[in-house]
């Protein structure tokens, strides 16, 4: 039975560019591989066709001497006896497999020593204050982690001897199986992908190479850091395990909620309650700014409830440059309560006076009042 030309195998054009090729065995790989079509002979006859074909086209040289000659190029021994098939064809379809599968099976595709393992990166959560924030602090912090063993170094061995290299991977970290027509990678289970195995361990680290204990680091957070901020220490996370690179340290910054201001950003927000008598005739008012200064702000006569002032600079620092941002007052008019007999008849006495009066003491009441009447004015229309 004639085979199935390599282009309408793989369904590509025969001017197809190496991208494109890839491309089209991959889709079809996928659908036939053995993996996804357990016990399916026919699938499985499929796969090698589609991995054989792949394999010459790949391969410019082997491409332009099928394009001239067809499968009769790779016929008893055709190429040099380089044909796709029987052992070699298992050590070409694995060349095939790392190219294209490789990011799945760890992202190398080619087999290589993994070393020592690079320690954990590890999370502190660090509660501080807006006034903290505002000024910079200087914070001495305590964190539990892995560290080597002071006992072996971090090597894992009894002092005196040394880990040997794995005979089962021959220090690789990682050995090859071939089932069928392909070679499966695993990581070494003897060594565990170390590449070497600790024939007499530590007694203090039972041959870990490392030990949980609490260190005490000193933490600098720079002024104007906001709320989620995170500061990264490099190499202060867990130690690596048998002399592998320590990981690092995140530090995520969380705000007290403060007693009189609110933060948003670089600016602050502040509600100051003032009496009636203030708002309507007015006067001053001392608030405070979050460096613990005091400022007098001028209440012009007739201010409404949710007047703001702004005051320049009196925010918190620019985290990264140079200025602060803005304090901004919000007025809270307050209603007298607990009246007194007097002052209730002062009170009236105004309501009736402003009654009387041609001019308008409360301009946005008559208006809403004078926009009540029209609506329902055009509701009787």
């Amino acid at each position: 039975m004639a085979k199935t030309d390599y282009y309408e195998l793989l369904g590509v054009e025969r001017d197809a560019d190496d991208a494109a090729l890839k491309k089209a065995y991959r889709k079809k790989a996928m659908q036939y591989h053995p993996d996804r079509n357990p016990g399916d002979a026919e699938a499985e006859k499929k796969f090698k066709e589609l991995s054989e074909a792949y394999d010459v086209l790949r391969d410019s040289e082997k491409r332009a001497t099928y394009d001239r000659f067809g499968h009769a190029a790779f016929e008893n021994g055709g190429m040099g006896g380089r044909g796709a098939s029987g052992a070699e064809f298992a050590h070409s379809f694995s060349d095939i497999f790392d190219d294209l599968f490789g990011e799945f099976m760890g992202g190398g595709g080619r087999s290589r020593r993994t070393g020592p393992a690079r320690g954990d990166d590890l999370r502190y959560n660090l509660e501080i204050s807006l006034e903290d924030a505002y000024l910079g602090k200087q914070v001495q912090i305590t964190v539990p982690a892995a560290a080597n063993c002071g006992t072996c170094s971090g090597s894992g061995s009894r002092p005196g001897s040394s880990p040997v290299s794995c005979t089962a991977c021959n220090g690789a970290g990682k050995v090859r199986m071939q089932q069928g027509f392909f070679m499966i990678e695993r990581t070494c289970p003897s060594c565990g992908g170390q590449g070497q195995v600790i024939q007499d361990p530590c007694e203090d680290c039972a041959g870990q190479g490392m030990i949980q204990e609490e260190k005490t680091l000193s933490v600098n957070i720079p002024a104007g850091v906001e709320e989620g901020t995170r500061i990264r220490l490099s190499a202060e996370g867990g130690a690596g395990a048998r002399g592998g690179p320590p990981g690092d340290l995140y530090i995520f910054l969380s705000m007290t909620p403060h007693p009189i201001f609110e933060r948003d950003g670089k600016n602050l927000f502040c509600r100051i309650p003032i009496p009636m008598t203030t708002a309507a005739l007015g006067g001053s008012v001392e608030v405070p700014s979050i460096d613990g200064g005091r400022t007098k702000v001028t209440i012009p006569a007739g201010t409404q409830n949710g007047k703001q002032f702004r005051l320049r600079a009196k925010g918190m620092p620019q985290l990264r440059g140079a200025g602060f941002g803005d304090l901004y007052i919000q007025t809270q008019v307050e209603v007298p309560v607990n009246l007194t007999r007097r002052q209730k008849e002062l009170l009236k006495e105004f309501e009736e006076e402003s009654e009387a009066s041609d001019k308008a003491n409360s301009p946005e009441s008559e208006g809403f009042l004078g926009k009540v009447k029209e609506f329902w004015s055009d509701l009787t229309d």
